[in-house]
């Protein structure tokens, strides 16, 4: 499976053949935004998480730029996450949306993640060589549901891009940073403006960046009647 990408302020194409998928969940800065997140999927029947943050090691085909996507139900739902792309050795970043089941969550949190397609943007961002070094502080990350405003804040809500994947690699027996293989990694996501999931068709995404620099991805999501999610 071949992501065929555009690098902004260059044009230059890129090429990624993700090896691995990792999408980290529960990385809030802020531990208490952590507890009240938890709080809110415990209310609708979602178990709580074994560590903090925790990572997803899922199926790299799962990794789409379509704008139409399948999904097997009616109660799945998106939402705007950086993520990192390693690709020939570089680091880029992307914007992506870590699409859920959110019934079948209830009863299995990875098989939920699992069961949709990951959407991500086309244009990416050149990192430098050590994404820790890049400040995500003032980067904005928005969305919408079916044109009504889902979420808006600044990725300073979540860990930094070195934290995220130093975390990564200790928690997960096989580290996916060992090897030079192109790599994707969903860094967390930011608080929804209602507090509650919304399991919309049209899905709009943007990190907007200081200097006007726009990562933008919009797809829709269609119900398949056999059950299967094709991508």
């Amino acid at each position: 499976m071949t992501l065929r990408l555009r690098v902004a302020r260059t044009g230059d194409e890129l090429r990624v053949e993700p090896a691995r998928l990792v999408v980290a969940g529960y990385t809030a800065r802020d531990q208490d935004a952590v507890a009240r997140h938890i709080a809110e999927l415990a209310a609708i029947g979602v178990p709580p998480p074994a560590s903090v943050p925790v990572f997803y090691d899922l199926d790299p085909a799962l990794l789409t730029t379509d704008d139409v996507v399948g999904v097997a139900g009616g109660n799945t739902s998106g939402e705007v996450e950086p993520v990192l792309l390693r690709a020939a050795g570089r680091w880029y970043l992307a914007v992506g949306s870590d699409h859920t089941d959110r019934d079948l969550e209830r009863d299995d949190i990875a098989a939920a993640k699992a069961a949709c397609p990951k959407p991500i943007g086309t244009a990416v961002l050149a990192l430098p060589d050590d994404p820790a070094a890049f400040d995500l502080d003032h980067v904005a990350a928005v969305s919408a549901v079916d044109g009504v405003p889902y979420q808006s804040s600044s990725l300073a809500a979540l860990l930094p891009p070195g934290d995220v994947l130093r975390r990564m690699g200790a928690a997960m027996a096989d580290d996916p940073l060992v090897t030079d293989a192109d790599l994707a990694v969903f860094g967390g996501t930011t608080p929804l403006l209602d507090g509650a999931f919304v399991p919309g068709t049209r899905w709009e995404l943007a990190l907007r960046l200081p200097d006007g620099t726009d990562l933008t991805h919009t797809y829709e999501v269609k119900i398949d009647k056999t059950g299967e999610c094709p991508r």
